[in-house]
């Protein structure tokens, strides 16, 4: 059997992609278990750390392990400007052959990337992680997730496979691909779909969090979804075509109705309560579409301000 990476140019580089905010916990563990695997690589390779402006130690150290070793390279945000945007970034600033983006927090095991590389080696543009189990996560987000991908795949032209994770190794073309998309909403994972290519899945152990807590609290996860849905299909928006022409006719066919009964029995219309409930249903309805027209609004405005998705204060070990 070849030996791991003799297939493949020994010269070839390969750019890991780690985003980061608020780390400090969790850095010397991640770098620890990385040396553990590139031990066994035989590629080159560039480690680069993205600070989504953290608040705390975590560029200092970042620093550190970067003065050691200048293949470990770094972008820092003049801001929090979002793990998507983050990891867009450090897709621009990379130079390897293969991309692969993975958390700091070790959920993603760095081990995995060889099975990553075996299948790249094999022909594959792009090999992504899919969570053999979510156990260390709640009922609630383990239920909501499946929910948000079944209706993200019920509306999507491409499909995003549930349980994939942006822990994944991208061709240097896919990277390209995905380089020409300029949209100010990222949803990562829809738009590693949509460029396409041939690609298979990976089984890995998601595992409990090294160090530190998770950063994705509910409501960065529910603007998240929205992203995704608004950012890969305008079915939101036509269902309200059907959801009007629905209630025009079901109204039409009630008031014929309510006419014939009172022009046949004398029978009058009891007015107040079916008025209240009417008129509470319908603002009901009125104020949800005003909402789902509102976020596709919202993105175009933020489109045509056309501002940049990141602000870099600072990069290290890295030529601009």
């Amino acid at each position: 059997m070849e030996k791991f990476g003799e297939s493949m140019d020994k010269e070839a580089l390969i750019s890991i992609i780690v985003p980061v905010y608020n780390e400090e916990a969790a850095i010397d563990i991640f770098f620890a278990e990385m040396r553990k695997f590139l031990a066994t690589c035989s590629y080159q390779y560039e480690i680069i750390c993205v600070n989504d402006g953290s608040s705390d130690n975590t560029l200092d150290i970042l620093k550190k392990y970067a003065n050691e070793d200048k293949r470990i390279k770094a972008v820092s945000f003049s801001r929090n400007f979002g793990k998507e945007r983050a990891l867009y970034a450090g897709l621009k600033y990379s130079s390897g052959e293969a991309v692969i983006p993975i958390d700091v927090d070790l959920q993603n095991p760095p081990m995995t990337i060889k099975t990553f590389l075996e299948k790249w080696e094999e022909g594959y543009d792009i090999v992504y992680g899919v969570r053999e189990n979510r156990e260390n996560e709640s009922r609630l987000r383990r239920f909501l997730s499946k929910k948000f991908y079944e209706f993200y795949n019920l509306i999507s032209e491409q499909k995003a496979p549930y349980n994939a994770a942006d822990f994944r190794l991208m061709d240097r073309k896919v990277v390209n691909a995905v380089l020409r998309i300029q949209e100010k909403h990222l949803f990562m994972k829809g738009i590693f779909n949509w460029v396409g290519y041939k690609s298979c899945p990976v089984l890995y152990n998601h595992a409990d969090r090294a160090a530190g807590n998770s950063k994705f609290n509910f409501w960065k996860l529910w603007n998240l979804a929205l992203d995704g849905i608004t950012g890969s299909s305008t079915l939101p928006l036509k269902i309200w075509t059907f959801v009007g022409g629905g209630i025009s006719f079901i109204s039409f066919i009630l008031a014929l109705l309510y006419l014939i009964k009172n022009l046949i029995w004398g029978d009058p219309v009891q007015g107040f309560t079916t008025l209240v409930i009417l008129i509470l249903f319908f603002g009901g309805i009125q104020l949800l579409a005003l909402g789902i027209f509102g976020e596709y609004i919202g993105r175009i405005m933020l489109e045509v301000k056309n501002r940049p998705l990141y602000i870099v204060d600072e990069v290290i070990n890295i030529e601009e």
